[in-house]
């Protein structure tokens, strides 16, 4: 996992989005054991205590699952990675349309756009 941080936003959060892609989009299978903290904090070059709050995270939201003494693993529960999915994608199709109109392109116009019309 090697990626560039935004200066302007949290790191951890910057963390969790780049997982929940990697869940979401199957680089990270159901059931999989993840790397650990470490690893990753080697990996991302950040603390530890980055990577654990992160992960925390995730694990609150379901994502990911602690199987005591072996390790997290990504959930089983395909519904929840498939409501993940679907947060994620309407998330990223509010933050495009407050783009959109940034510069006066209403949702109508968008959608003509979209359609190639």
């Amino acid at each position: 996992m090697n990626f560039e941080f935004d200066k302007d936003k949290p790191i951890y959060k910057q963390i969790i989005s780049n997982i929940k892609v990697d869940i979401i989009t199957n680089t990270y299978k159901s059931g999989e054991k993840i790397p650990s903290v470490r690893e990753y904090a080697i990996d991302l070059k950040v603390n530890p205590n980055t990577i654990n709050r992160a992960l925390l995270e995730l694990e609150e939201i379901g994502l990911i699952v602690t199987k005591r003494t072996n390790g997290k693993f990504i959930t089983e529960d395909i519904d929840i990675i498939n409501k993940i999915k679907k947060e994620f994608a309407v998330e990223t199709i509010n933050k495009f349309l407050i783009d959109m109109k940034k510069i006066n392109i209403s949702e109508k116009e968008v959608i003509e756009l979209i359609k190639g019309e």
